[in-house]
């Protein structure tokens, strides 16, 4: 295929990914997916390698790949679905990521030859478990943070024991119903490229990775980084061999009692992520441009966790601290290429009440490149949601934000500025059950080449507005708020790069 044509296919399938994505939000029924475009949407080949992606979620994208061979592993490579089935699942132990992000999967078939897949992920504000938003700081095992679904077919009983399990149903009926939609569209507009050469579009992806990593230096470098709590190490050896690269995570603590655990496919996104902000964005981003890239992650430790453990906050908050691992060893190899240290945390707020549950992230500093200030007040790494608007918030949900800034000074100091965080106080107008999910509250945004790290995140409560009442949070919490209360949270800086 002369190079021409297949840009304009790699334009054409991408498009079709994007489309889905739109048409995801759209018929979305919760704000955390119409509004913050809490989704991701691709492609796959008929033999399950990740064709094309939207420009959705990474965490979301790099994991996906594991959530579609679990769904052609459990339906004889496919052969016993026919045209319209869909399946579902979101068990991390089968492909999944948290029990939150609800993966369907869709056959496309072209006169009885199945030529690809159709896949999208959203996140489920409420899938049961311990508390509103399902992901339990508490929690000690999967069990407890909700419903757990392997690879199984869609159909109308798997659709009410899901919205019976939820606190918000119907919310989730929609949600669902939205995603099928997606596929669907999916689906048809795949059918339409059949005979197209779906596996020079991956081979391209592959030739493009390969010519990207033998411009690197050969070596072996070694990098390692905190998580708050609890509290665990996670270590990396980078090596890089001609157009070949490892990342091993040997060494790294064993997983955690807590929710602080991710599975290996949201290591391999992590991975998957960092290569392509430090080697070039124009890669496509397809199941070729990872041939020539090994992840060792070894089972039962943080970096992939092995059943029962609970890990809600894995692929939230783990995946963040990967990133900042994988790219705390690139700037070893690659200086010119590597930013500090971005905030490093999702900052999960989930809160509830009665028949309403409320979930977001909240953005914060971009740590500074060579060259460049960091951005201040976005959301960083692995996740690439926007907020949820203040009038949507207001309208949805018995909440009234108080404030909404920029966080000055937060971020670190240095030839080139770490971008700042966020300040962002919001009053609950009822009873409600507030869960966090944060982490660089004790350690900080690390700064490159000189840089100073930067500011830690800060969690508080203002019981009835009062300020004399503000009382500071621990960086994973429960607790009960009345009328009046306050949730605070200040996000992190990211990290300075340079001397100042």
């Amino acid at each position: 295929m002369d190079p021409a044509s297949l840009q304009v296919l790699i334009s054409r399938l991408t498009g079709i990914a994007e489309e889905m994505g739109a048409v995801l939000r759209r018929a979305a029924y919760s704000p955390n997916i119409k509004e913050r475009a809490d989704c991701s949407a691709a492609l796959f080949t008929s033999d399950g390698e990740l064709l094309v992606q939207a420009e959705h979620i990474p965490v979301h994208l790099g994991s996906m790949p594991a959530s579609v061979r679990a769904a052609i592993d459990a339906f004889d490579g496919g052969e016993s679905l026919k045209p319209g089935h869909q399946v579902i699942l979101n068990d991390p132990f089968a492909g999944g990521t948290h029990l939150n992000d609800i993966t369907l999967v869709a056959p496309c078939f072209v006169e009885g030859r199945l030529i690809g897949w159709a896949a999208n992920r959203a996140h489920h504000a409420d899938v049961g478990g311990m508390v509103p938003g399902s992901i339990p700081p508490d929690a000690v095992e999967i069990q407890q943070e909700g419903l757990r679904i392997p690879p199984v077919r869609l159909m109308p009983a798997i659709v009410a024991v899901l919205v019976a399990n939820s606190r918000t149903p119907e919310e989730r009926r929609g949600d669902l119903a939205a995603q099928v939609g997606a596929n669907v569209v999916g689906v048809q507009r795949l059918a339409e490229l059949a005979g197209e050469p779906f596996e020079e579009v991956c081979s391209y992806g592959e030739r493009r990775m390969r010519a990207a990593l033998a411009a690197f230096p050969d070596g072996e470098w070694a990098f390692e980084d905190v998580l708050d709590s609890p509290p665990a190490t996670i270590r990396l050896r980078l090596v890089v061999e001609g157009d070949e690269v490892t990342f091993d995570f040997t060494g790294t603590d064993p997983q955690q009692r807590g929710n602080v655990n991710a599975v290996e496919a949201v290591t391999v996104s992590s991975v998957a992520f960092t290569l392509r902000c430090v080697t070039d964005p124009t890669i496509p981003a397809n199941g070729g441009a990872l041939r020539p890239v090994r992840v060792i992650a070894p089972p039962g430790s943080v970096v992939a966790a092995t059943f029962p453990a609970a890990v809600g906050a894995g692929n939230v908050e783990v995946s963040q601290r990967v990133a900042d691992v994988c790219f705390g060893a690139l700037a070893q190899a690659v200086a010119d290429r590597v930013p500090a240290a971005s905030q490093g945390t999702m900052n999960n707020v989930l809160m509830g009440g009665d028949g309403w549950v409320y979930y977001e992230t909240v953005g914060g500093g971009q740590g500074a490149r060579p060259g460049r200030d960091g951005q201040s007040a976005i959301q960083t790494g692995m996740t690439n949601t926007a907020n949820t608007p203040i009038e949507a918030m207001e309208r949805a949900f018995p909440l009234r934000v108080r404030r909404y800034a920029v966080r000055p000074g937060s971020g670190g100091g240095g030839r080139y500025r770490g971008g700042d965080g966020i300040e962002r106080d919001v009053e609950v107008l009822e009873p409600t059950t507030v869960s966090l999910v944060t982490e660089r509250r004790v350690s900080r945004p690390w700064g490159l080449a000189g840089g100073e790290p930067g500011a830690a995140g800060e969690n508080w409560v203002v019981r009835g507005g009062d300020e004399t009442t503000a009382e500071p949070l621990p960086d994973k919490c429960t607790i009960a708020l009345e009328a009046g209360d306050v949730i605070r949270m200040r996000t992190p800086g990211g990290g300075g790069w340079g001397d100042g």
